[in-house]
């Protein structure tokens, strides 16, 4: 049976920035996230560990942990992809580190300059070093569902890596829909074959909006099975290889649909979609989040 309550993990201050135009001020990202937590978000993607020349709008990890209000009780977590990325993160106080693993070799060669297995080998490294520091480790499957270079991605494929993820290790096994491709069927089809194999780990998902099936997928993952899903407050966000790309799913939204289905995050509705609104103000353009908009129902 379902469980009555979902986690959710708001990545609104890594992924839903980390492709926009205008890189925020550390300030505004501190800001940011201390009005996410001060929402309800109780895990929160906060930070990427990689190299802020690739990723500019990444840049002042350091700074914003340290600019942190801490009395919230959430936890944060840190992007990293490399042991470098590992001993900042740990440097930095993060609560918790995720892992990206794509499941398919052109976007990991695109993305993260390896191949799937290389980021595997990397990763067992980091789970490694993690457990020896008592750090929790998570590992994000990204393009579960599809690749824009190699087209659609084999349920086996994405159920090796978490086998494997698990095995080093990973507490939370998160299967993305990178690029807005999935539908509720395959969701429905590929989350008990992870959970079947992944070893008692924690079952998340990530999904996009691109095509508009990001909620039903959401929805559809935890009827079967997921107890944590990802969204980003406003709706920010997506893949640089996927054009067009509408973004995240959105917190504030998502929230709405659960609530409204008998199922609770802990999420105050409304301080979401305000602030999925200011940050469109400090981002310059329309959240895709239509909550903000709309409002709850009832009023």
């Amino acid at each position: 049976m379902a469980a009555e309550h979902v986690e959710i993990v708001e990545v609104g201050p890594r992924d839903g920035l980390q492709n926009e135009d205008r890189p925020l001020s550390v300030e505004e990202k501190v800001e940011l996230i201390d009005r996410v937590a001060a929402a309800g978000a109780r895990r929160i993607e906060a930070v990427s560990f990689v190299n802020p020349r690739r990723v500019p709008q990444m840049a002042g990890a350091e700074e914003v942990m340290a600019g942190l209000d801490r009395t919230f009780g959430a936890s944060y977590i840190g992007l990293v992809l490399n042991r470098k990325g590992l001993d900042r993160a740990l440097e930095a106080g993060v609560d918790e580190v995720n892992v990206a693993v794509p499941a398919t070799d052109e976007f990991c060669r695109r993305n993260q300059g390896c191949s799937v297995a290389e980021m595997l080998a990397a990763y067992e490294d980091i789970a490694a070093a993690a457990a020896a520091a008592a750090m929790p480790v998570s590992v994000t499957v990204s393009t579960a569902f599809g690749c824009p270079f190699e087209g659609e991605t084999a349920p086996e494929r994405v159920v090796e890596i978490a086998r494997r993820a698990a095995a080093a290790g990973a507490v939370e096994i998160a299967i993305a829909d990178t690029i807005g491709v999935g539908v509720p069927r395959q969701v429905a089809d590929l989350l008990p074959r992870v959970r079947e194999t992944a070893d008692g780990a924690r079952l998340r998902c990530h999904f996009h909006n691109t095509r508009n099936t990001g909620y039903a997928n959401a929805l559809t993952a935890y009827e079967n099975g997921a107890t944590v899903l990802d969204s980003s407050v406003g709706g920010f966000g997506g893949c640089p290889f996927a054009p067009g790309a509408t973004g995240n799913i959105a917190t504030e939204d998502l929230v709405y649909m659960l609530q409204r289905s008998g199922v609770e995050t802990g999420i105050g509705l409304d301080a979401m979609a305000r602030t999925g609104t200011w940050l469109g103000s400090r981002l310059g353009k329309e959240p895709p989040a239509l909550l903000g908009r709309a409002g709850g129902f009832p009023g």
